[in-house]
């Protein structure tokens, strides 16, 4: 009677791993690296102009009373291309967007704004990913939403496509209240 039963234990094992991997198989995943910053204020830091005009950027400048987007991007990003046109838009409709040049160069910078246009209130330079990473940024393109107290409401990751604008301008709503 005990070996019939034993019979059964390695069909009990494969139904067990058989159910497991159907079950992850079936169930969506969420895989994106969210910021532990969301619902933080933006940490103290101070990063220079990225073309060499104008102050620098503190986390006070940032608490200026407006929301507004906070855009980690690079010259050398392609997603940052494919972004620009939509980044134009919301600069259009008057969304204050503050860019923060990854590991760039000034005259690299210079040459994308050229050639995909400028929708930037101004840009800083982070050549250690210093901001990035305080932030809890994954990579480049990546948005963050502000509200006016500096604190960070929302995080976009990847380049924003026409179908995110929705939600980013929703995001900017509720962080303007």
């Amino acid at each position: 009677m005990m070996r019939r039963w034993m019979l059964f234990v390695p069909l009990a094992i494969f139904a067990l791993i058989g159910g497991v991997a159907v079950y992850q198989l079936t169930t969506p995943r969420d895989d994106t690296v969210k910021s532990a910053m969301i619902g933080q204020p933006v940490p103290a830091i101070e990063l220079p102009a990225a073309l060499g005009d104008g102050p620098p950027l503190s986390d006070a400048a940032l608490r200026n009373g407006k929301a507004k987007l906070l855009n980690v991007w690079a010259s050398w990003c392609l997603p940052c291309i494919a972004e620009a046109p939509q980044l134009e838009t919301l600069k259009d409709e008057g969304v204050d967007i503050v860019g923060v040049a990854i590991g760039d160069e000034a005259e690299a910078i210079r040459r994308f704004l050229g050639e995909h246009g400028n929708p930037y209130r101004a840009i800083y330079a982070d050549d250690y990913s210093k901001l990035q990473l305080a932030v809890g940024s994954s990579g480049i393109p990546e948005t963050f939403v502000l509200d006016g107290n500096g604190v960070i409401t929302y995080q976009h990751i990847g380049d924003i496509r026409e179908r995110d604008l929705p939600k980013l301008r929703e995001e900017l709503a509720k962080a303007s209240r």
